[in-house]
């Protein structure tokens, strides 16, 4: 199945709005493919305002978060890809969800061994 984690991102960031708040979402900048200002990276993190007011032209896309923003009076074009967001929230309140760091889950975590691998499968004649 496909992530849903820009499912719940767009539902989210809808629910923050109806209620009248400022959606921010909290991005890994050190991911592959993600482009903001570094200037603004701390601790290689970036919070990002992402309401109506703050950008423009935001897609709330299934791979990634384009938008454009002004960053202290100059604009740049923000591209986000949905593995790196980490959290969506309301500034307000604080209320919203994280979501785990996905750096290193490209690869599927190995499964533990089954207990009766190897052994071969035993019948029993039943009268």
């Amino acid at each position: 199945m496909t992530s849903n984690r820009p499912y719940l991102i767009r539902a989210l960031y809808e629910w923050i709005l109806d209620n009248g708040m400022t959606p921010h979402i909290l991005v890994n900048a050190g991911m592959r493919g993600v482009d903001v200002p570094s200037q603004h990276v701390h601790e290689g993190r970036i919070v990002l305002n992402i309401s109506p007011s703050a950008v423009q032209g935001l897609v709330l896309g299934n791979d990634a978060i384009d938008f454009s923003a002004r960053f202290s009076g100059v604009a740049q074009q923000v591209h986000v890809p949905i593995s790196a967001v980490l959290a969506i929230y309301s500034r307000e309140n604080g209320q919203g969800t994280a979501f785990p760091d996905e750096e290193d889950q490209d690869e599927p975590p190995p499964q533990p061994p089954r207990p009766d691998a190897g052994k071969r499968p035993t019948l029993k004649v039943v009268k």
